[in-house]
């Protein structure tokens, strides 16, 4: 399935109340969540005000991707960027990606960062398809709340 056929055959909204429980067990089918984050948590967080939302695509009403997309102003990230792993290869990750893509720039956002882990080379693949490229930098992280560091 070719990226415009994925793009005419989902579905993409913002995810409401009644979506919750389907987003957050297609993270975990994708083991996106980690012990340290909350997922509903994260979820409502980015629901909390206009900078940010989840993106859900559904095909004949199956939730089958999605993305946490926002910005802090200047920049847009992307984060729990999923695809039902029984509907990879149909283009659909390159559907929500263009779709988070496109709610940014409707936001007058003009450059997507995000991150992924070293040793997904997958993914790194994935990401330079779509144009995206390294970046070469290194990220440092702080838990606020005095939690020992994690991976």
């Amino acid at each position: 399935m070719s990226a415009e056929t994925a793009d005419q055959a989902l579905a993409i909204t913002s995810i409401e109340d009644h979506d919750l429980p389907e987003v957050i067990a297609l993270w975990r089918r994708c083991d996106l969540t980690r012990p340290w984050n909350d997922p509903a948590g994260d979820i409502a967080l980015a629901r909390r005000d206009g900078n940010a939302t989840v993106l859900l695509g559904r095909d004949a009403g199956a939730p089958v991707a999605s993305v946490l997309v926002g910005h802090d102003g200047h920049r847009g990230w992307v984060y729990y960027v999923s695809v039902d792993p029984d509907q990879r290869g149909k283009g659909y990750g390159r559907a929500i990606m263009a779709a988070a893509e496109d709610w940014l720039r409707g936001r007058g956002i003009e450059k997507l960062q995000l991150m992924v882990r070293g040793d997904n080379e997958k993914v790194h693949a994935f990401y330079q398809a779509l144009g995206y490229y390294d970046q070469n930098r290194t990220t440092f992280a702080k838990w606020l709340d005095g939690r020992a560091p994690t991976p």
